[in-house]
């Protein structure tokens, strides 16, 4: 019969091998990360054997570690299962629900309702991860996350959480009037450009519809801003230079005159919007049931437009390209902007 204790170290092991990490593991059981290298150590001690490699910058099962965490994996799963089956007894639901979400979600789709949410449902911690790169939502352990409705895999279901996204390209009044106004995308080359980069690397691209066709441009300037669309903002607001964003982002700074939306809306692209994605195969948990019927209630899909679920048909690993469209094109006139 599993003791207490043994259950605890079990329990503490699955976590640090699972987020590679004593820090991340600690902080995701609520302790520290001393009491938990000293847990993980009672288990090997116990067993015999070495579990986990440690180095200064890495944690990894050894031989003998990955075995014990495939045999762990389904029955913690079970046991979760056989304690997430109590909750339909509950008056309220309760849980821990753990989402993944980059941060245009965080900003217009969680950040406003999520006061009302936790007050409607005060046992259900909400976790929330905020990052630009996309994660694998399984391998991660998470419930659900957000993502561009055209990069969910294919066997995922994926319901709307916002209408289709408008970029804009904005500037201060101030740097307008000592560098002057572009008109066409073209006059960007003579333009401090604020690019914004992502944590694998690559730069979010400048795409504009010239022609009927999509064409990203290769822009330059004197601030690379990597995962904070706050300092973008914060930058062109201080005249620093021009920057290109989701129209959600900047719009209140525009209609208040803080900002100046540039060029014709005919050549500013419209991309799929956000979509909240979780397994098809995996037994839902009350607390992200009720999230999704949260997010489906006549206030918010109202303010959201329509949210119906649908399964998203594509390779799971070949994303299908991005989509771009014409910002006074219908929503079926669509080109690819690479493959």
């Amino acid at each position: 019969m599993m003791r207490g204790t043994h259950f605890a170290e079990l329990s503490a092991f699955v976590a640090v091998a699972e987020q590679a990490s004593f820090t991340n593991a600690a902080r995701h059981l609520g302790l520290s990360t001393a009491t938990l290298s000293q847990t993980v150590r009672a288990l090997e001690t116990r067993l015999g054997v070495r579990l986990l490699n440690r180095t200064t910058r890495s944690v990894a099962p050894t031989v003998a570690g990955e075995r014990l965490l495939i045999q762990l994996r389904p029955l913690f799963d079970g046991f979760d299962a056989a304690i997430e089956s109590v909750n339909a007894f509950r008056e309220k639901p309760a849980g821990h629900l753990r989402l993944t979400m980059p941060p245009p979600v965080a900003r217009f789709v969680l950040g406003p309702v999520l006061a009302r949410f936790l007050e409607q449902y005060p046992e259900i911690v909400i976790e929330a991860t905020v990052e630009s790169s996309p994660t694998d939502i399984v391998a991660g352990r998470y419930d659900a996350g957000f993502r561009r409705g055209n990069l969910v895999a294919r066997d995922m279901i994926a319901r709307r959480v916002t209408s289709d996204m408008h970029y804009l390209v904005v500037a201060s009044p101030d740097y307008l009037a000592r560098h002057g106004r572009p008109h066409v995308p073209a006059d960007l080359c003579a333009h401090n450009c604020i690019r914004y980069r992502l944590p694998g690397g690559g730069f979010i691209p400048w795409v504009f519809v010239a022609d009927g066709k999509t064409v990203e441009f290769d822009v330059e300037g004197s601030l690379v801003v990597v995962n904070d669309p706050e300092l973008v903002i914060n930058a062109a607001l201080e005249g620093i230079g021009v920057a290109y964003f989701y129209q959600e982002y900047v719009a209140s700074l525009v209609a208040s005159g803080r900002l100046v939306s540039l060029l014709d809306k005919s050549a500013l692209p419209v991309t799929d919007g956000f979509f909240l994605f979780y397994p098809s195969r995996r037994q839902n948990s009350a607390a992200l049931r009720t999230f999704i019927e949260f997010l489906r209630s006549k206030p918010y899909s109202q303010r959201q437009g329509s949210n119906a679920i649908r399964v998203l048909e594509h390779d799971l690993e070949k994303p299908v390209p991005d989509l771009i469209r014409s910002g006074n094109r219908s929503s079926k006139a669509k080109n690819h902007i690479r493959d």
